[in-house]
């Protein structure tokens, strides 16, 4: 018998089970709404709202730098791509400021699945945005990385270049 054990196993080992947790948080927040199914869902929704407390506390609370980038690690631990990381601390968890504990995800009972007859769920935000405003931060978003990436590029180049030169110039008097 599973006495007291408070972890949904979902028929899956530890390490399957938190990398497909974290998969669903991460396009939960990047889509603000999934489907899946209600027992995948209520998972998820657990580790949801654990990781937009953080980054509520990060928007409202008066916390010390150090306890800022603990925070951020923490969420870095299941959110591995860097545009909804960075999406959920300056967008998200301001957008749920004014709530006090918990009660950031709904899930809402859509049917079955016709393949297995499985129970599927919507797994949302409570407060997401429309979908052409989410495209449109996307692109900007992408856009200045896109813009980083030319500049990091760029400051390489010109630095191996002078390196290059420096080089030429020593043996030039090497040479001599």
């Amino acid at each position: 018998m599973r006495k007291s054990n408070k972890v949904k196993q979902l028929q899956r080992e530890s390490s399957h089970r938190r990398a497909m947790l974290a998969n669903l948080v991460t396009s939960l927040f990047y889509h603000e709404q999934i489907k899946t199914t209600v027992a995948k869902a209520k998972a998820a929704r657990r580790l949801a709202e654990k990781l937009i407390t953080r980054a509520r506390k990060n928007a409202v609370l008066e916390l010390s730098p150090a306890e800022k980038i603990h925070n951020i690690r923490q969420a870095r631990r299941v959110i591995k791509n860097r545009e909804v990381l960075q999406k959920l601390f300056e967008d998200i968890g301001p957008r749920f400021a004014k709530y006090d504990k918990g009660g950031y995800t709904r899930v809402l009972k859509v049917g079955f699945r016709s393949s297995d007859a499985s129970e599927m769920a919507l797994l949302e935000l409570v407060e997401k945005k429309e979908l052409a405003q989410l495209k449109e931060e996307r692109k900007a978003f992408r856009a200045r990385l896109k813009g980083l990436a030319r500049v990091k590029t760029k400051s390489r180049s010109k630095e191996k270049e002078k390196k290059s030169k420096e080089k030429k110039e020593k043996e030039k008097s090497a040479k001599k």
